[in-house]
């Protein structure tokens, strides 16, 4: 657990670097988020370890469906570059191998999960499903506001 702490927090200072270095405005939303998250690592401990590996498997599963999503497009646009004939820069490139560097990490993490009896969670199906759904809703409207 503290290995996948430690990278979370590696992610959590490079994107942080990123959007200071661009001067990007996080969402306004974060405070929100890391309550909800916080709620969400304690409610599903209390349920016991397979719920608590069923929430890192259903926020993993949904976490890297978005990257691999970001990297998709970010490729699209270096290939779009590169038939223009424009060069396609060095921090584009470094981006892209971050974000599958960190993509990676977090489906190591799922996959964690699901050595470490995710699946005998109960109820499993609900439980990840809502998971998965509000995950996928967190997302959305971050990318909104």
């Amino acid at each position: 657990m503290k290995h996948m702490y430690d990278q979370e927090a590696g992610h959590f200072k490079t994107f942080n670097e990123l959007l200071a270095k661009h001067r990007i405005r996080p969402t306004v939303m974060y405070p929100v988020w890391k309550v909800a998250a916080t709620a969400l690592g304690w409610s599903t401990a209390v349920m016991g370890r397979e719920a608590a590996m069923a929430c890192t498997e259903a926020v993993e599963t949904e976490i890297g469906e978005h990257y691999n999503g970001q990297v998709r497009i970010l490729l699209e646009w270096m290939k779009q570059m590169e038939e223009k004939g424009e060069e396609v820069g060095q921090e584009i490139t470094d981006l892209v191998k971050n974000l599958r560097r960190i993509r990676d990490e977090e489906l190591e993490h799922l996959d964690h999960a699901i050595e470490h009896d995710a699946k005998e969670a109960q109820p499993y199906g609900l439980l990840t499903s809502v998971i998965r759904g509000g995950c996928r809703a967190a997302i959305w409207i971050s990318e909104k506001v």
